[in-house]
């Protein structure tokens, strides 16, 4: 399969290798959807400058100082610009998800396509992958008031929708959420979780019981990572301290879902790299592994609650294999005793993973803590502008859509974390 030129004709790129294969996902960086998208919000020039770097090092150290500081900058770029902060840089919107995850991918591939000067194992250039997932997804810069220093002692920029209150008088939520997904469905789409994501990291919401910080981290939609535990890396180190997590995903047309129950298991339904893994969700550790977890967001609340244009459901259908039995069947009020799981309230895809995961991960560290699975209702284009193949990137009604859910997600936020 042929490099794609964008990453192996880049300018100034003297120590890559073209004919090194790149993923699925990077070969898609190629096509004129991701590439208008990359020029109109003014990311073209990240992987470029990510690989001219790269080729500047001298060491597996240098290397290192630059992807962590490179993937960080990237992560804190796409945040500023969803929040208004700095130059827009093109003329897409400000609150687009999709420049951060085609920029990634320029930078994923080039790290790929590298070859420096000096001895790099695999074992390094694994490793190098992995530490510009973490700062280009904002897993390493979580920083809620009164935790651990950023790296480098830097500031976080994130923006305030309201301040108040010292550290200690500040509660912490933890928020996730995903990379766009079913590229080759349509190539152009976004995914509200992710924009959800952007909009809402470093900002300050009023409640109730007072002001409210929220942190987010972003997750791929890939199977792989998450057999090898980067849910559980990523926020092991953070649900001790926080006051409630809500993971979110892209769900339903036209609904908000509280997803009450998770399974422990996962479909047919490829991920980004086209890769299937059905089978029982992989988790970390020799604990014994429950079929079910439950969500303990306060459902109620949060569905009585006027919170936007969308309705909000409190989801309780599940699909198992019921004790004794051996066809899976639907239940519309959760799962019974000694079921086995084959969907949650999320489906089988990652969706319910990230639930099950972040929930599972909640209970074995003995938290009480409110945590659970929030899906968006899915991000539409306008009707005269639904066909991928004749279609542009973004239409007036494409806009508004995603206005309304990120607006509405911040105030389901508002009412969950004020109960």
């Amino acid at each position: 399969m042929p490099a794609t030129p964008a990453l192996a004709q880049q300018p100034g790129a003297g120590c890559t290798d073209g004919s090194v294969q790149l993923t699925v996902e990077e070969r898609r960086l190629d096509g004129p959807v991701p590439q208008e998208i990359l020029r109109r919000s003014g990311f073209g020039s990240v992987a470029p400058d990510f690989t001219r770097a790269l080729c500047r090092t001298h060491s597996y150290r240098e290397a290192r100082t630059v992807v962590t500081r490179q993937g960080q900058r990237l992560w804190q770029r796409a945040v500023d610009r969803v929040q208004g902060r700095g130059p827009a840089g093109g003329d897409l919107d400000r609150a687009d998800d999709r420049p951060l995850y085609w920029a990634r991918l320029g930078m994923t591939g080039a790290l790929r396509q590298w070859r420096p000067g000096f001895g790099l194992s695999e074992a390094q250039r694994s490793a190098l992958r992995d530490q510009l997932e973490r700062t280009s997804r904002g897993h390493d810069t979580v920083d809620f008031p009164g935790g651990t220093q950023r790296p480098g002692g830097s500031a976080k920029s994130g923006g305030t929708e309201e301040s108040g209150g010292t550290a200690k008088d500040v509660r912490r939520v933890l928020v996730t959420g995903f990379d766009p997904f079913t590229l080759d469905e349509d190539i152009r789409i976004s995914n509200p979780s992710g924009a959800g994501a952007l909009a809402l990291d470093g900002t300050v919401l009023r409640t109730e019981k007072g002001p409210v910080r929220i942190e987010t981290a972003l997750f791929p939609v890939r199977w792989g990572d998450f057999a090898h535990g980067t849910v559980e890396k990523a926020l092991r180190p953070h649900l001790p301290e926080v006051d409630m997590f809500a993971t979110v995903s892209q769900g339903r047309p036209g609904r908000f879902d509280v997803e009450r129950y998770n399974g422990a298991w996962r479909g047919t339904f490829p991920d980004n790299e086209n890769v299937s893994a059905p089978g029982t969700v992989p988790v970390p550790g020799d604990a014994a592994q429950p079929q079910w977890t439950a969500t303990t967001l306060p459902y109620k609340a949060v569905t009585s609650a006027l919170t936007g244009r969308f309705p909000v459901q409190d989801h309780t259908e599940v699909v198992e294999i019921p004790a004794g039995a051996s066809e899976p069947v639907t239940r519309p009020d959760g799962p019974t005793e000694g079921s086995t799981a084959r969907e949650g309230g999320g489906g089988d895809y990652l969706s319910n993973e990230i639930a099950y995961r972040a929930t599972l991960l909640r209970d074995r560290l003995g938290l009480t803590i409110p945590g659970g699975h929030v899906h968006t209702p899915v991000l539409e284009f306008g009707e005269d502008n639904a066909d991928p193949d004749t279609g542009t990137v973004t239409d007036p009604q494409f806009l508004d859509n995603r206005r309304d859910i990120v607006r509405q997600l911040r105030s389901i936020l508002r009412v969950a974390a004020g109960q």
